[in-house]
């Protein structure tokens, strides 16, 4: 793999990039259509409580693992082993499999708002075949490493940081008129959380869209200034997501109140809201929002795209796969493997788009499917840093996240709170609990015991191998 292929980024270009993959505009209206303005508060929370100390550890682990080529195998392979490196990589990899099937129906209605100024809706079966089109065109893009991705973020981040920009400003220039009511006032009582199971299940989802910073180490040995210049950047990145994301819950209401917004095309409709505001046509703001959303949708889609299959395939032990199947191209990309995951999802939004009676319902099957399962790889990584604390605290490293006894007391926190927001997101209320346990915990174990059972055949096979080749004879085939 050239060499010269690498360190290409800079870090706005680093700061876009982790800003495209963890800064989701979509979850600030879908967490205020379950949780209205209490959304705001519990943004605030997971940002101070679980996001800023997650890209602590995250930087951290950067710090320790300098060579890494793409992060969390190796952060897990020192405190846990080999077997659970593996595990954990391969469940960061297997749980966005189902993400995608809920973001491709969001990038079409953005493409619909962006072409004809409103939601044209397609019956599930014609979105699955979009979805697969678009999806194609992500992978593609994907494999040609962190100088395209890093440029197509730099798009990304400046029509975003733009159109939230313009959005904050128009929601203040109303409430500081003196004579407009919000759709929604914003009072103490509306943002008083209600603390029962439901919200419990809910901040789950609050939790995933604080996180993904991980990604962004997919890409360390692209990063010019290496890892001291990575830290910096992932740490400002996790201020300023977490407060673009308690700020936009805070005023997503002031022109459309919560029961009118859909999960769709809902930030479409906040601006349209206001368009009807300011007298200012509401077919043309819904093509400029429609535009920079799709924009920032597909640039979304295409760093979760590249970064999971990286981060588990570049970095496991020589054979677990084919060759063919892990060989880095000379961006650092998986490529064979990248389009096997296309061809998974592509299966998937088949039977999906056969299932579904529309695409809400397509979106809120895939939805339910990743429910607590997406909080499985950060728990993997807070319980390897924990031990990585414990036992290891001694590796050299230039980042620390405070003392030995503080990073660990931070991180037990941060399990204990993730534990119970997982379990209840795997079983909300007034759901048949046979059916929750079967999508949200039996199909996910099966999949880590088929993953369990890989690994282990393997190691056997290589120690088989060794033991073989030290005693002087051949090694048998398996």
């Amino acid at each position: 793999m050239s060499e010269s292929m690498r360190g290409t980024i800079g870090k706005f270009a680093l700061l876009s990039m982790t800003f495209a993959a963890v800064f989701n505009v979509r979850n600030i209206v879908n967490n205020n259509i379950e949780l209205g303005l209490s959304s705001a508060p519990i943004f605030l929370l997971a940002t101070i409580v679980y996001f800023i100390p997650f890209v602590f550890i995250i930087a951290e682990f950067v710090s320790a693992n300098k060579n890494s080529e793409s992060g969390m195998y190796d952060w897990l392979k020192q405190p846990l082993g080999s077997k659970a490196a593996y595990l954990g990589s391969f469940l960061y990899w297997f749980v966005n499999l189902f993400w995608f099937v809920s973001l491709l129906p969001n990038v079409i209605a953005y493409a619909s708002y962006a072409m004809l100024g409103y939601e044209y809706t397609f019956s599930p079966m014609v979105t699955s075949i979009i979805s697969i089109v678009l999806f194609a065109a992500a992978t593609h893009i994907s494999t040609k490493g962190a100088s395209w991705l890093g440029k197509i973020s730099e798009i990304v981040a400046y029509g975003v940081f733009a159109l939230f920009g313009i959005y904050v400003l128009g929601a203040l220039m109303a409430l500081s008129g003196g004579d407009y009511t919000p759709a929604e006032p914003i009072t103490m009582e509306a943002m008083s959380p209600t603390i029962n199971w439901a919200t419990l299940g809910i901040m789950c989802w609050i939790f995933q869209a604080a996180g993904g910073a991980e990604t962004a180490a997919a890409y360390l040995k692209d990063v010019k200034g290496g890892q001291k210049a990575f830290i910096k950047v992932i740490i400002l990145a996790g201020v300023l997501i977490g407060a673009m994301y308690a700020i936009g819950s805070l005023l997503v209401n002031v022109f459309v109140p919560r029961e009118d917004l859909t999960y769709a095309g809902g930030m479409v409709e906040i601006f349209t809201g206001m368009a009807q505001y300011f007298d200012v046509s509401t077919a043309m703001v819904g093509r400029f929002v429609g535009i920079v959303l799709f924009i920032a949708m597909f640039g979304s889609m295409m760093m979760w795209t590249a970064a999971p299959v990286k981060i588990h395939f570049s970095e496991i032990p020589k054979g677990v796969y084919g060759e063919k199947t892990t060989e880095l191209n000379e961006h650092g990309v998986p490529v064979r493997a990248a389009w096997w995951q296309f061809a998974f999802v592509v299966v998937m939004l088949v039977v999906n788009g056969f299932g579904s009676e529309s695409v809400q319902d397509m979106m809120n099957q895939a939805i339910n499917l990743t429910a607590g399962t997406a909080m499985l790889p950060p728990i993997f990584i807070m319980v390897a840093y924990f031990v990585f604390r414990l036992k290891f605290d001694d590796t050299p490293r230039d980042f620390r996240m405070g003392s030995r006894n503080f990073g660990m007391a931070v991180v037990s926190v941060l399990i204990l709170i993730f534990v119970v927001s997982m379990t209840a997101s795997a079983f909300p209320t007034g759901v048949n609990l046979v059916r929750a346990f079967f999508i949200n915990v039996f199909m996910t174990a099966v999949f880590s015991a088929l993953a369990w059972w890989w690994i282990s055949r393997f190691e056997k096979k290589q120690a088989k191998k060794a033991a073989n080749q030290e005693s002087g004879k051949p090694a048998t085939q398996a």
